[in-house]
C-alpha cells in the first residue's frame, strides 16, 4: 500500500544533529559559503576534521489506528492487529558539510544561503505506525521531499518552513519554531510544529486509502537531545506528541486524537571537549569494485562455506571516500562518508538495475609485515529494481521485498606501495569486500520488516588522492 523510501539516501532529526554535538569548534572555521551552491562548495574543507556521527536508536510510537477497522481489512485472521504500540530499530548517519547535511532520518542539500537564512532541497523519513504484523504487506516507511526555508533569529533560535511531497505527489507543509540549548554535557532541542496535509495526503495515510479524509493541520510538540558520556560516546533520546486535525480525529479509521512517540539510543560523534582538527591524515579516495552474487549468508561466507550463484549475477561499483576524521576514542581510524553507485549487470534471470549507497566507513591500518587494512561500513542502500538474488530469497521466505535496505561493507586490502616497495604506488590499495544488503531481522519498519537480503563477493582497487 505505502511506497518505501526512495528519494535521497541521506536520511529528521529524531535526535540531534552533528552540528549540535560539537560545541567547541576550535581552529576549524564554521563560516559557510553564501550564495548559490557551487562545485567548489562540495569540495571544500576535505583536509580538516568534519562534523559527523553515527548512531543506533530504538523508536517506539503509539498506534493511532482503530484495531477494529484494521481487523476488518486484515486478510489473514491469524495475524494480531490489536497492538497499541510499535517499535523499530533505526540506524542513523550524521554529517554537516559545506552544503550537504544528514541528520539521522532527514537530510538535504543547501541550494542558497545568506547570513541568517537559507533554502534547502530537503527530505524527511515518514514513519507509518501500524502493527508490525502487517508492515511487510503494505511496504516500508516512506519519505516526503521538497524545499525547506530556514531562518535564524539568533544562533540558537530558528524557524523552518517546508513544502513537501510524498513519492506520489501528495502534498504537506510544515512550519516549525525551535531552539537549541546547551548546558554542560547536555544538548536539547525543543520544537513546536504545525503541519498542513492536503486531502489526498490525509486520505492515503490516515484514511488508509479507503476513506476520504479532508485536509487539516496537526500540532506537534516535542524535545530531542543528547548527553555527552565521554570522548566520542553520546546518549540520544527524545519524545514528541502530535494532536491530529479534526478531520483525522473524526475518521472511522482512527481510535486516538493524537499520537506519542519516543526514542532512545547511543551514537559516536565529535568529542565536544576537544577542538576539531584543522588537518587530518585521512585522504579522500575512489574505489572501483567488481564481484559476483552468492546465495550464502554472511556467516557461511566468512567461514569459507560460501556457494556460487548458479546464474552468475554480477555487479560493478564505484565509491568516493570523503574524509571525516582520523581517530575515534583515541584509536587511529580513518573514517569516511562514502557515497557509491552500483551497476547490477543483466543475466538470464534479471535485467540491469542501479543501486545507490550512502554510508560511513572506518579503516584500521596495520603496518606489519606490510601495510594492510580492515574496513567496515554502515549505511543505506536503495536499488531501483530488486535483484534476482534478493527476489529469490524473499519469495522463499514469503516476504514482500524492499528497495531500501541497510547496507554493510566488510573489506580487507593491502597497500601496493608497501607490497612492491614502490613509493609511487603508496596511494593504491587492492583488496576484497563483501557488499551486503539486509533488513535487520524484521526489526526495522523502514525496511519493510523483512529478514534477509543479498551478498556479493567483490575485488576492488582503491586510489587515495
Amino acid at each position: 500500500m505505502f511506497k518505501p523510501l526512495g528519494w535521497l539516501l541521506c536520511c529528521v532529526p529524531l535526535v540531534v544533529s552533528a552540528e549540535d554535538a560539537q560545541t567547541q569548534d576550535g581552529p576549524v572555521a564554521d563560516e559557510k559559503a553564501q550564495g548559490f551552491i557551487s562545485v567548489h562548495d562540495l569540495r571544500a574543507k576535505r583536509g580538516s576534521e568534519q562534523q559527523w556521527g553515527i548512531a543506533a536508536v530504538f523508536r517506539g510510537a503509539s498506534i493511532p489506528y482503530s484495531s477494529a477497522y484494521l481487523e476488518g481489512i486484515n486478510s489473514d485472521p491469524d495475524r494480531d492487529v490489536s497492538d497499541s504500540s510499535v517499535y523499530t530499530f533505526v540506524p542513523m548517519m550524521f554529517y554537516q558539510g559545506e552544503r550537504l547535511f544528514i541528520n539521522g532520518t532527514e537530510g538535504g542539500l543547501n541550494l542558497y544561503r545568506e547570513d541568517n537564512w537559507e533554502v534547502n532541497l530537503f527530505t524527511r523519513l515518514h514513519f507509518i505506525d501500524i502493527p508490525s504484523s502487517v508492515q511487510n504487506d503494505i511496504g516500508g516507511d516512506t519519505a516526503d521531499m521538497g524545499l525547506q526555508y530556514k531562518y535564524l533569529w539568533t544562533d540558537d533560535t530558528y524557524t523552518e518552513f517546508e513544502l513537501l511531497s510524498d513519492p506520489d505527489g501528495r502534498l504537506s507543509s510544515q512550519f516549525t519554531l525551535g531552539s537549541k540549548y546547551g548546558v554542560d554535557n547536555w544538548q536539547l532541542r525543543p520544537e513546536l510544529s504545525l503541519t498542513w496535509k492536503e486531502t489526498a495526503y490525509n486520505s492515503y495515510y490516515y484514511g488508509l486509502n479507503r476513506e476520504s479524509v479532508h485536509a487539516g493541520v496537526d500540532l506537534r510538540l516535542g524535545v530531542a537531545g543528547s548527553y555527552h558520556v565521554a570522548s566520542n560516546l553520546y546518549l540520544l533520546g527524545g519524545a514528541h506528541l502530535t494532536y491530529f486535525d479534526k478531520n483525522v480525529r473524526d475518521s472511522v479509521t482512527m481510535s486516538s486524537d493524537g499520537q506519542a512517540e519516543a526514542f532512545l539510543g547511543f551514537g559516536f560523534f565529535n568529542d565536544q571537549d576537544k577542538p576539531r582538527k584543522s588537518s587530518i591524515s585521512t585522504k579522500p579516495y575512489f574505489r572501483v569494485a567488481h564481484g559476483r552474487a552468492t546465495p550464502s549468508n554472511m556467516g557461511d561466507i566468512f567461514s569459507g562455506k560460501g556457494e556460487k550463484d548458479e546464474f552468475n549475477n554480477q555487479l560493478t561499483s564505484i565509491f568516493y571516500g570523503h574524509p571525516l576524521t582520523d581517530e575515534l576514542f583515541g584509536i587511529p581510524l580513518d573514517i569516511y562518508l562514502t557515497p557509491g553507485f552500483v551497476w547490477h549487470w543483466s543475466s538470464d534471470v534479471q535485467s540491469t538495475t542501479q543501486e545507490y549507497v550512502m554510508a560511513i566507513k572506518a579503516y584500521y591500518t596495520v603496518n606489519w609485515p606490510v601495510k594492510w587494512r580492515f574496513g567496515v561500513a554502515e549505511g543505506l542502500s536503495y536499488i531501483t529494481d530488486i535483484s534476482y538474488i534478493e527476489a529469490a530469497e524473499m519469495e522463499r521466505k514469503d516476504y514482500e521485498p524492499s528497495n531500501l535496505l541497510n547496507y554493510l561493507d566488510f573489506s580487507f586490502d593491502v597497500n601496493l606501495g608497501d607490497l612492491f616497495n614502490e613509493k609511487s604506488m603508496d596511494g593504491v590499495w587492492v583488496g576484497y569486500s563483501l557488499h551486503h544488503r539486509s533488513a535487520i531481522f524484521e526489526n526495522a519498519s523502514q525496511f519493510g520488516r523483512i529478514k534477509g537480503g543479498s551478498n556479493y563477493n567483490t575485488i576492488y582497487v582503491q586510489f587515495d588522492f
